[in-house]
């Protein structure tokens, strides 16, 4: 007969108990001052021997058993996005993260959203968060903003290009980036602009709200100014093929979507003895610093995500007080920075 092989002896949990023993303090002292509750006055030099004692221990708080203390979730639930994450995104996100963190709240990112809006909702409601930020490129629904709002969730915050009705909304309107970038090409003299439309998917997102900006701003300049867009792969067969076709597109600017594309095709460019920016002045998006250290240097749009009051404040701020009208904040903020490529 086969026996099973010896299993560990089960190692146990540590609980408050045994901070407040190690510390010499009571077990509320241990959940007033590891909670950040600010309430009760607590000598520093007695939280930071409770805040020893549980890092010792490897002591954490349990945040489902504080969830059913308290009658509600401290749980922000952060949906990863379905597009491509450019830099300004990820910076959003981690300041976004450490704030919540700071208020006391437990954050989760959430890795899949599900085939649509309104199964992804009932996935999120599962959880019982208190909050969500819905990603761009997933428009919920009245329904999928009601499932979770039923489920406990005191605010739930859109973030994208435009509001959806019943939620607060995070704005970020990508045609100020393509706006921006065209600008200031027509601003150094050039007329006949195109720009990159990323073949790859899961830029359209992004791609569309830029090139409808791009064209906007051609159009409100009264410059006769045209725009057009150009196809391309991130891959330097790609990029080749477009170099090689450039004589004939009668192009003196681009606007490549970002440092990256704008990267790769002013490398091809250049191979193609297309002089940069004499015959074509290149901008990109992102500010990325790789973009500085090319000869000529990358003009690019940098972007600031911005708010009149952070935004983990401004989260918190509408967990404590739900059921207001949607409120919308505007987050980013681009500004070209001007440099050698164009």
């Amino acid at each position: 007969m086969s026996q099973l092989p010896d299993q560990p002896a089960a190692t146990s949990v540590p609980t408050s108990a045994d901070v407040a023993r190690l510390a010499g303090v009571s077990r509320a002292t241990v959940s007033y001052v590891l909670n950040n509750n600010t309430t009760v006055r607590i000598a520093d030099p007695t939280r930071r021997r409770v805040r020893e004692a549980a890092a010792d221990l490897g002591y954490v708080p349990h945040a489902a058993a504080r969830s059913l203390r308290a009658g509600h979730s401290r749980m922000v639930l952060l949906p990863a996005a379905q597009t491509p994450a450019g830099p300004a995104y990820q910076r959003f996100l981690t300041q976004l993260e450490s704030g919540l963190r700071r208020l006391d709240y437990t954050v989760v990112r959430y890795g899949s959203v599900g085939p649509d809006a309104d199964d992804a909702a009932r996935a999120w409601a599962e959880l019982r968060p208190v909050a969500v930020v819905s990603p761009g490129g997933l428009t919920l629904t009245p329904y999928g903003i009601g499932v979770l709002t039923r489920s406990g969730a005191k605010a739930v915050i859109t973030l994208g290009p435009r509001p959806v009705d019943g939620a607060h909304a995070l704005v970020v309107d990508q045609r100020e980036v393509g706006g921006g970038a065209v600008r200031h090409l027509l601003s150094r003299g050039r007329r006949r602009i195109g720009v990159v439309m990323p073949q790859e998917p899961g830029h359209a997102l992004l791609a569309g709200p830029r090139l409808a900006g791009a064209v906007q701003a051609a159009r409100e300049s009264n410059t006769y100014a045209s725009i057009k867009p150009l196809s391309l792969r991130y891959e330097e067969e790609s990029a080749e093929d477009l170099a090689a076709r450039w004589p004939t597109l009668g192009l003196d600017a681009v606007f490549a979507y970002n440092d990256e594309y704008a990267m790769l095709l002013m490398r091809a460019l250049q191979d193609a003895g297309v002089g940069i920016p004499g015959e074509t002045a290149v901008i990109g998006a992102d500010d990325l610093m790789l973009g500085r250290l090319l000869r000529p240097r990358l003009s690019s749009v940098a972007m600031e995500l911005t708010s009149e009051q952070p935004p983990a404040e401004m989260i918190d701020r509408l967990i404590q007080n739900p059921g207001g009208s949607p409120e919308r904040h505007h987050l980013l903020r681009p500004a070209v920075v001007a440099r050698e490529s164009s």
